[in-house]
């Protein structure tokens, strides 16, 4: 559990530091310059990934809750949206008019979606701690940036590339979850 709290509390930290304290990361980037200090962003991004999947991997699923019986069912299509909202953040999409944070709603999403599949201390952990830091990064950054200046609407073909791309990604997470999670998202056979 140690490496999951770890990890996860140096992705939280990194990733707030922005929102949360502008002045500290201006004077480091200042310090750093640009681009040494994206390098050292994301490296630390990075390695709290490693340790959230280490942690992950060697903290054993002792149950805290019993998820409801249509959680894992649940989960598919909060699954799915979060992945199209999190391909809308970085393509020109409509969604963006609709949803002010879509990669940030992407994770709250994510973490809804897998603490209805899920019951154990490291999902409640993981799960519960990011979707946390999804909600409190949104405020921040809201309050920071001021009113929401909506984008133009996008095309449609835009619109359709997002959702295929998203459709192609979603597959391939459910194929490759064993893999990276230890668990199939699938009923058992």
């Amino acid at each position: 559990m140690t490496w999951l709290l770890s990890g996860l509390a140096l992705w939280i930290v990194v990733h707030l530091l922005p929102a949360a304290a502008p002045g500290i990361k201006a004077r480091l980037a200042s310090a750093l310059g640009p681009a040494p200090w994206r390098g050292v962003f994301s490296l630390l991004v990075l390695l709290g990934l490693v340790l959230i999947v280490v942690g992950w991997r060697t903290t054993l699923p002792t149950a805290v809750y019993a998820p409801p019986a249509w959680g894992r069912v649940a989960a598919f299509p909060l699954m799915f949206v979060s992945v199209l909202l999190f391909g809308a953040s970085h393509a020109k999409t409509s969604l963006k008019r609709i949803v002010r944070h879509p990669q940030l709603t992407a994770v709250m999403l994510w973490s809804i979606a897998h603490l209805l599949a899920n019951g154990d201390i490291r999902s409640l952990v993981l799960f519960g701690g990011l979707g946390a830091w999804a909600v409190l990064e949104m405020l921040l950054i809201s309050r920071r940036e001021g009113a929401w200046v909506k984008p133009e609407r996008a095309r449609v073909r835009s619109e359709l590339i997002n959702v295929a791309v998203s459709t192609v990604v979603f597959a391939l997470l459910i194929m490759l979850h064993p893999y990276f999670a230890g668990v199939s998202p699938l009923p058992p056979r």
